[in-house]
């Protein structure tokens, strides 16, 4: 099966004028920390995805159905509601360090913090770096 026409794709945007844009001043002073933490933790150059995805590597995804698509092996959006961090990935360690993080919120594919000021920051720095091994271990890279 082809792979799916997504509007999340690779930009040439900056993530540092997309950062700075940020108007709310906690939010913007946790994707400055974030942005921080997922490159010394990845090694990787951010890229924005779209107008409000900073992403580290890339992957192929594969769905049970057959639909294929490319999309970043983690990253994080500051949204108006709450940091998004792109590192649910169901590794054997993510229920432990979950369970020790604060205050979150997760879905299938997301982590959702407030503020950085409600979790752990230590063991977010070990549930992002779970994720970006595990992640990478688990796909193939575009």
């Amino acid at each position: 099966m082809a792979k799916a026409e997504l509007k999340t794709r690779p930009t040439n945007a900056s993530v540092e004028d997309f950062i700075a844009s940020i108007q709310n001043d906690t939010r913007r002073n946790d994707a400055i920390k974030t942005l921080e933490m997922f490159k010394q933790i990845t090694g990787e150059k951010p890229t924005m995805w779209g107008p409000a995805i900073v992403g580290f590597g890339s992957q192929q995804l594969k769905y049970a159905t057959g639909r294929e698509l490319d999309w970043p092996i983690i990253g994080f959006s500051p949204r108006k509601q709450n940091m998004t961090l792109y590192v649910i990935c169901n590794s054997p360690k993510q229920p432990e360090l979950l369970a020790k993080l604060g205050k979150h919120s997760t879905s299938v594919s997301c982590l959702y913090i407030n503020k950085l000021a409600d979790v752990d920051e230590k063991v977010l720095e070990r549930v992002v770096n779970d994720a970006y091994i595990y992640s990478k271990k688990k796909t193939k890279p575009v």
